[in-house]
């Protein structure tokens, strides 16, 4: 719904808001929520109407939600919609090799309760997460949701920017932001060029039940074609991302039920039980891009337009809020300030303090997807023995627990206790 906009900054140029977001998948609709507890306005451009993204079909996937990432939802207000359909991971066991691989006794083992915070994170559908930042986008004055709409043009003014509509309408506002995608129609409008490139591995996602209750543990195996992650959810249910070849993943998704769950068995393993289906199976082709500026004039990029990776940390989401958490915070520091809060100064703030720290993490998951993607004896001998160390030094297992929930370094002021 619409709001006045809090105090201007600018004059010369009237703004239909404060931000224009392109995007309504979910970086988008939490940059807005961000941003109207700042006091800032914005509206939602989203290609997709709300009916096909509140389809229980839309998206397959689980979300390994640092505990970062919830704090941060919790201060928006969105998680306490959501959190009785949460399962809290306690534990993250990573080894290298199918479960119940014998040879696959070495490994990473962490566990929660060696930090004092509680779980690492927490696995929620993306079904529970997108439905509840869309009311609570409904639910915020300062946020107007504009759906099935589609930018053609933008064009940038010393006052601000206007964004043409695909329907023959046009919106202005102080600063745009583009979050809408890997295939970012804002980047390439501002000519931002991209880095990257595809891993020849697609993932294979579902959810299955299972006979044995999985505790809370999440495990992630590394096995030649691709990693194997199975995250815990309510109800003795597990989310499966599968990668494989693309060649051989287009052959597995083809298959009947029954036959897909024959194929995933053995790479499972029985730890669990037996397993069945529980929903419907997708599939995501796995890549890595980066863009090689955060920012243009009145402009910001975030989430998948910013940088895509590998899921194999299971960090891609995660990241991506981090960076919503970043910009609504060096804009909210630039209003009180009294600063146009898109002027090339603030802007830059945003991209020093996410580019290095996501330029790190694609680069060290590409790093990972590499080494373990393989079967290579010596690399696996080394591989298995590094981790081995690191698992039996308590300081450094710590480290890898803080680092894999979200609450190490420069964090923004949503994602503090």
């Amino acid at each position: 719904m619409d709001n006045p906009a809090g105090p201007a900054i600018l004059t010369g140029m009237e703004h239909d808001s404060d931000l224009l977001i392109v995007g309504g998948g979910l970086n988008g609709p939490a940059l807005a929520l961000a941003a109207a507890k700042a006091g800032l306005s914005s509206t939602v451009i989203d290609a997709l109407p709300r009916a096909t993204r509140t389809d229980d079909g839309f998206d397959g996937r689980g979300y390994a939600l640092a505990l970062s990432s919830v704090r941060m939802l919790a201060r928006l207000r969105v998680w306490e919609t959501v959190a009785d359909h949460a399962q809290p991971m306690n534990e993250i066991k990573v080894t290298d090799g199918r479960a119940g691989d014998a040879k696959a006794f070495l490994g990473l083992h962490f566990n929660s309760a060696e930090i004092e915070e509680g779980p690492m994170g927490q696995m929620l559908e993306d079904r529970y997460l997108r439905r509840a930042l869309l009311d609570a986008m409904d639910a915020e004055p300062g946020v107007t949701h504009m759906q099935g709409e589609t930018v053609i043009a933008q064009d940038v003014a010393a006052q601000g920017v206007t964004l043409s509509l695909a329907s023959g309408g046009s919106l202005k506002s102080r600063i745009v932001v583009g979050a809408d995608g890997r295939q970012s129609g804002t980047a390439a409008r501002a000519r931002i060029r991209r880095t990257g490139w595809s891993y020849k591995q697609t993932a294979l996602v579902c959810a299955i039940a299972h006979e044995k209750p999985h505790g809370g543990v999440a495990h992630q195996f590394f096995m030649p074609p691709g990693p194997l992650a199975i995250l815990p959810l309510p109800d003795n249910r597990s989310s499966i991302v599968w990668s494989e070849t693309d060649a051989t993943a287009r052959a597995i998704n083809a298959l009947p039920d029954e036959d897909y769950l024959a194929v995933l068995r053995p790479r499972f393993g029985d730890f669990l039980g037996e397993i069945s289906l529980a929903g419907k199976r997708f599939t995501y082709p796995l890549g890595l891009t980066l863009a090689n500026s955060f920012i243009a004039p009145r402009l910001a990029l975030v989430g998948d337009a910013a940088h895509g990776m590998h899921p194999i940390a299971g960090q891609g989401l995660n990241a991506g809020l981090r960076d919503v958490a970043a910009l609504a915070h060096v804009l909210a520091d630039a209003r009180r300030r009294g600063e146009d809060i898109a002027s090339p100064l603030v802007l830059d703030r945003y991209q020093q303090w996410r580019r290095f720290d996501t330029a790190t993490l694609a680069a060290s998951t590409d790093l990972f997807n590499r080494l373990f993607s393989n079967d290579n004896p010596l690399l696996r001998m080394g591989r298995d023995l590094g981790m081995a160390a690191i698992n039996a030094v308590p300081a450094m297992r710590r480290g890898f627990i803080r680092e894999a929930a979200g609450i190490t370094g420069d964090l923004p002021e949503l994602m503090r206790p």
